[in-house]
């Protein structure tokens, strides 16, 4: 069994997440010695219960998850991936595989999660569907849980105007939930990524989804409720989002609606209240910002910081880096010293500001 293979087999294994792994690799040395240690050693780390359960892991789950996965097209991705999401990196208890029909790409590190109730009136399922597709047209992409109601609108007015769209499950690809969404499921893949840390067979119980929840404020820097009620379960995102300092914004309902209790609640609390997509903006400090100031580039950084933490400091260094004569990507990246992610992203940035664009062969001038 590989490094990989022991990943996929631990998340197999209930009550196994991203911290016990952390604790079992502080002992081990790499994921497949953890299924080479005796039970007392293990024992040690995470106690009985899962040790035997570690122990006693059947090579042939493994097999015929690994097997159902390749046959639906559904990729595997690890947290010791590349590829693996950079929002989530930031989170705790991050998933330790996600399966990925789809592709996320770096263009994903600026997302926004829209979400709201399942029973929805006209006026939140369509306001989903305007902010989805606006925001999308501002090249955020949207990440939702795919559910009926408002979820489903968030994603269809991003596809609407071909924009990049993210559905998360609280299910395995086995059972796609609820059943009618199977074509939207489909239509997300083609041009961005339907996503899950459930294994191929997972059923879509209940408990599943505040898992669900959490990854779909952990893949974005805020999220927008544009209707719940008192006790939708849309509040629990909203909850994940403030515990992992993502912003939360809301739209104001009618105060004798039932279905707008939730979101003017939160706005009593201190969301931030939207009433167009450039309130989002602002408060991502995605609008355009004053850039330009005097750190000259070139100044060295911190390697280990966050690509998503990168402050405006950096948007200014890397700004100064680049003039009316064409720069590529790697020359950006020994100028600043950041890594080629930080540049990656802190391009996009730019880009999403128009004050930079983009040349043939990667590279950039000013706008």
């Amino acid at each position: 069994m590989n490094d990989f293979e022991s990943l996929v087999s631990l998340n197999l294994i209930p009550q196994i997440g991203s911290v016990r792994l952390g604790n079992l690799l502080k002992y081990f040395n790499k994921p497949q010695d953890i299924f080479k240690a005796g039970r007392q050693s293990l024992e040690a780390v995470v106690g009985s219960r899962i040790s035997r359960d570690i122990a006693a892991f059947d090579n042939k789950v493994l097999d015929n998850d690994l097997a159902q996965a390749k046959k639906a097209g559904v990729e595997i991705v690890t947290l010791f991936d590349a590829d693996y999401p950079q929002n989530l990196r930031q989170i705790s208890g991050l998933p330790i595989v996600l399966y990925v029909s789809g592709k996320i790409t770096r263009e994903d590190n600026l997302s926004l999660g829209i979400v709201g109730s399942r029973r929805a009136s006209l006026y939140g399922l369509n306001s989903a569907e305007k902010f989805a597709a606006e925001m999308a047209l501002s090249n955020l992409t949207i990440v939702s849980g795919m559910a009926r109601g408002v979820d489903t609108y968030a994603h269809r007015g991003a596809l609407k105007v071909s924009g990049r769209t993210i559905a998360v499950m609280g299910s395995g690809f086995n059972h796609i939930y609820p059943a009618e969404n199977r074509p939207l499921a489909a239509q997300i893949a083609k041009s961005g990524a339907v996503v899950s840390e459930f294994s191929m067979d997972t059923k879509p119980l209940a408990q599943n989804f505040p898992r669900r929840n959490r990854l779909i404020s952990g893949l974005s820097l805020g999220v927008l409720v544009t209707e719940a009620a008192k006790n939708s379960g849309a509040l629990i995102t909203v909850d994940f989002a403030l515990e992992q300092g993502r912003e939360v914004f809301a739209l104001p309902g009618r105060i004798d609606s039932c279905g707008s209790m939730g979101t003017n609640e939160l706005l009593k609390q201190g969301a931030k209240l939207v009433t167009s997509s450039e309130d989002i903006l602002e408060e991502l400090n995605l609008a355009l910002s004053v850039l330009g100031k005097d750190e000259p580039c070139g100044v060295r950084r911190g390697e280990n910081m966050e690509v998503n933490n990168l402050s405006v400091k950096e948007e200014d260094m890397l700004y100064n880096c680049i003039s009316r004569k064409a720069v590529a990507i790697d020359d950006l990246v020994e100028k600043t010293s950041l890594t080629s992610s930080q540049v990656s992203t802190l391009v996009l940035k730019l880009q999403f500001k128009k004050l930079i664009k983009e040349l043939p062969g990667k590279q950039f001038i000013r706008s």
